[in-house]
């Protein structure tokens, strides 16, 4: 397990995907570059079959699939889901505003940030927009916005008790003038080379534009904004591709202890909209993840009843972010489960279904750390902190698959800038890839 080799990836991945949007196309576009077709909802899939391997985008969503060479109308799936998108800002209609001689960005506050770790930093708009024809153009600024706190001469006790206004504190400056000086659309517009007037519509968001980095005692510590839940997409993407990987090696004859043969249908399934609930038609709620399985067994043979077999013998694994031990704040946590960084990534439980996990479930995740050699550890909540949620239960709902929940343990989870052990999101991977090979 090379941890310095995989958190050099994640930073590029997530410096590449600033948006919802940035991250479904960067896993198609490094799915791709491996080989794997890029798929099209609206058109016929007569090239799906045993062998294929593909990947569709819908809106911040994204789905990969790699079907393996003896597939078989009740083959059963293997899916790591997590989802792509983190807490921030949206921007509103009518988004440039102006007050005090600045000009400033209306947003709107998405999911749920923690609201003072947005402060004094260099932002970045990110997202795409729709114009006229119906085209959708990704577009990024880079460093273009700061959300300013008021000076401590003028709040003397701030450092008491910090209440920021989700409507009046939290609208961004860009510039000086009035709103006749800064057209934040066609700002936008600009960026992808088309005219303010052809934009109809647009999904823009705020992004911290601080570069990923390592750091501490001998850089093992990474910091970085998004990791809820990118660290998980990427992690399930590295898997997926070295699973593939293995089985190709296997089946060219090629020595390769780790390999096994593919004896399911591989899936990473990377929602939108989880931190607003997930439910959309890109969100796990949705029916996308629905939409492509019974796509892919259908081109497979399966009819409802062996679809029903194939579901009744897949897993899903639901990697998302949790919680490590805060050594300022020991109370928060449960006082015996007690996870700490660099010590493997969560085995989430919940007695209220928060989280899927189940038995059988901590004993799949369990043989995956295993066969990785990989540690691993439980994860509870004190039971006086309310437990939050993930994709897991909902997929659970929707398709009838097993599910187990995991993920890495942050600090700061939800800042605009969080914290990971290296070893923690390698070893994430890792366990991903054993999962997929079958333990």
């Amino acid at each position: 397990m090379d941890s310095a080799a995989h958190v050099a990836d994640l930073a590029s991945f997530v410096t590449a995907s600033p948006s919802s949007y940035h991250a479904a196309r960067e896993v198609a576009a490094r799915a791709t570059s491996a080989g794997f077709a890029l798929l099209d909802e609206s058109a016929d899939w007569a090239d799906v079959g045993p062998g294929f391997r593909g990947v569709v985008v819908r809106d911040g969503a994204v789905i990969v699939v790699a079907v393996p060479d003896g597939a078989t109308a009740t083959t059963p799936f293997r899916i790591v889901g997590a989802h792509t998108d983190s807490p921030g800002f949206k921007l509103k209609p009518k988004p440039t505003t102006a007050a005090a001689g600045w000009l400033q960005a209306g947003v709107e506050v998405y999911g749920g940030p923690l609201l003072n770790s947005w402060l004094d930093r260099e932002l970045e708009l990110a997202g795409r927009l729709v114009t006229r024809d119906g085209r959708e153009h990704l577009v990024r600024t880079g460093p273009f916005l700061r959300i300013p706190q008021l000076a401590i001469h003028l709040d003397r006790d701030a450092n008491s008790g910090l209440a920021l206004d989700r409507q009046r504190h939290v609208q961004p400056v860009f510039g000086v003038g009035d709103v006749t000086s800064g057209d934040l659309v066609g700002i936008l517009a600009e960026r992808v080379g088309v005219a303010s007037e052809d934009v109809l519509g647009y999904d823009v968001l705020t992004a911290d534009t601080q570069e990923p980095r390592t750091f501490g005692l001998d850089d093992a510590l990474f910091a970085s904004g998004r990791l809820d839940n990118l660290s998980s997409v990427h992690a399930g993407l590295a898997a997926l591709l070295a699973a593939v990987d293995a089985g190709e090696s296997r089946d060219s004859g090629a020595t390769d202890l780790d390999a096994a043969d593919l004896g399911a249908v591989l899936v990473l399934a990377a929602f939108d909209h989880e931190e607003l609930g997930s439910e959309s038609r890109s969100g796990a709620s949705g029916p996308f993840l629905a939409d492509v399985l019974s796509r892919v067994g259908g081109a497979l043979g399966a009819g409802p009843a062996e679809l029903a077999r194939s579901f009744a013998a897949s897993w899903v694994v639901s990697a998302d972010a949790g919680h490590a031990v805060h050594p300022n704040y020991p109370e928060k946590h449960d006082p015996v489960n007690r996870p700490l960084a660099g010590r493997g990534p969560l085995l989430k439980i919940n007695a209220n279904q928060r989280y899927s996990t189940d038995a059988h479930g901590a004993a799949l995740w369990a043989r995956a750390s295993e066969a990785a050699g990989v540690p691993f550890q439980e994860f509870v909540s004190n039971n006086t902190v309310p437990c939050g949620s993930t994709i897991g239960p909902l997929t659970a709902t929707r398709l009838g698959i097993r599910t187990v929940d995991v993920g890495v343990a942050l600090l700061s989870m939800h800042s605009a800038r969080e914290l990971v052990h290296v070893d923690d999101v390698a070893a994430l991977a890792a366990a991903s890839t054993a999962f997929y090979r079958g333990a």
